[in-house]
């Protein structure tokens, strides 16, 4: 549900791109919860969120409420293009964190394609790069272990540090096994290995990589 009770003193649109600002003045604003659901995988799609503050989840999930991250998206980013084509919505978006979005109707959008070149370049620019991610993505499901897939993980989001060490912001293992494909206790079990092994130190808000992580384990 929309949450009014978002507040934000300083104007959270004033470092985005113009073009995103273009098409985000022809929305309607709306502020949502974290946790709050803004699209459920499966219902018909009639709007696009262009995100102005805060951060969304897309995923999906299947009966059982197992769930896979599919991507993050911050501000300048839109979600629900896919539904263009009057299809249904292919996943669910969840806010991370309180979020402030532009909701644009689907008819405005197709105008709005129709005429600015420039943004209708830059939607197939940003379908392309969303194909070769879920290629990659299914790539590295069926191809790589889950150890690998969580290595590779760690060290994308892992921040170099004066004393050598990588930085990762506080991830939850609940977090962790939706983006890589796996179970909760997978990635338990794993990550208590990799802490024995002194190659992690997971603090109350970090996770810090010591030392290189091995390449199979």
């Amino acid at each position: 549900m929309p949450s009014p009770a978002f507040e934000s003193h300083a104007d959270p649109t004033s470092t985005l791109p113009p073009h995103v600002l273009k098409l985000a003045a022809l929305g309607v604003q709306r502020r949502y919860r974290a946790h709050a659901v803004l699209i459920n995988e499966g219902d018909r799609g009639d709007a696009i969120y262009v995100v102005l503050a805060g951060r969304l989840r897309a995923f999906v999930s299947d009966s059982r409420g197992r769930e896979a991250t599919l991507s993050h998206h911050g501000p300048g980013e839109y979600v629900g293009e896919m539904s263009l084509d009057g299809g249904l919505r292919s996943a669910s978006v969840q806010a991370v964190e309180p979020t402030l979005c532009a909701v644009v109707t689907r008819e405005t959008v197709l105008r709005h394609i129709a005429s600015e070149p420039e943004f209708a370049m830059g939607l197939i620019l940003r379908l392309i790069r969303r194909a070769r991610l879920a290629t990659e993505s299914a790539r590295s499901m069926a191809l790589l272990d889950v150890y690998t897939r969580l290595k590779v993980l760690l060290e994308q989001r892992a921040q170099p540090q004066p004393d050598g060490t990588l930085v990762i912001g506080r991830l939850t293992h609940q977090t962790i096994a939706s983006e890589i494909g796996c179970s909760r206790e997978m990635v338990s079990r794993l990550m208590m290995d990799l802490k024995r092994g002194e190659y992690l130190l997971d603090e109350r808000s970090t996770l810090t990589i010591l030392k290189p992580l091995p390449a199979r384990w």
